[in-house]
């Protein structure tokens, strides 16, 4: 969970921030998760890029692997975070969040020289639909970009399981693993 000192207190987020100069998104994912987990890069196993989204005028990457310790709780974050929780895989794999709809409309701005557009009557300034997915009913509600990708890694995890998957008594290792989050 996010703190309260930061953008977006109490929201659920992976670590996260912008890459540094000659940085590439793994090692500022890696950096990032060792600045607010206080955590040290060997205790990190990235598998891979799970997939990115565009929103706002940034590239926001995600990366999903294994933190390399015996306990989460072990782990005391930085003043970025509020505070840790789990939730088991099985758990999201299981339920699948609910998307949501929110329509949003430009005002007419002071100051947008809107008389120079021709046709500006019938023009379609910023209406937007957005379909914002919510895992409810955990022990904290996940929204967002956070759930989008948390839905896009079940996806995989189902997908990689119906290809990978011979008989009943084959059992994908990721599937045991806990998803960490935190705001």
């Amino acid at each position: 969970m996010r703190s309260e000192h930061i953008s977006q207190p109490g929201e659920i987020s992976f670590p996260g921030g912008r890459v540094e100069d000659d940085e590439t998104f793994q090692e500022a994912d890696i950096r990032e998760t060792c600045e607010e987990l206080n955590l040290v890069p060997d205790q990190i196993d990235i598998w891979g890029e799970i997939d990115y989204l565009i929103h706002q005028g940034r590239t926001i990457h995600c990366f999903v692997g294994k933190i390399k310790i015996e306990n989460w709780e072990y782990i005391h974050p930085n003043e970025e975070v509020d505070r840790l929780f789990t939730v088991e895989v099985d758990t999201l794999l299981t339920k699948e969040p609910i998307y949501y709809t929110v329509t949003s409309t430009l005002s007419e701005a002071k100051d947008f020289p809107f008389f120079l557009v021709k046709n500006r009557e019938k023009y379609n300034f910023g209406y937007s639909e957005r379909h914002i997915p919510f895992y409810r009913n955990l022990t904290e509600n996940i929204w967002g970009m956070t759930a989008i990708f948390t839905h896009r890694f079940t996806n995989i995890l189902k997908d990689l399981e119906s290809k990978l998957k011979i008989n009943d008594n084959i059992v994908i290792f990721l599937i045991l693993v806990k998803l960490l989050i935190w705001y």
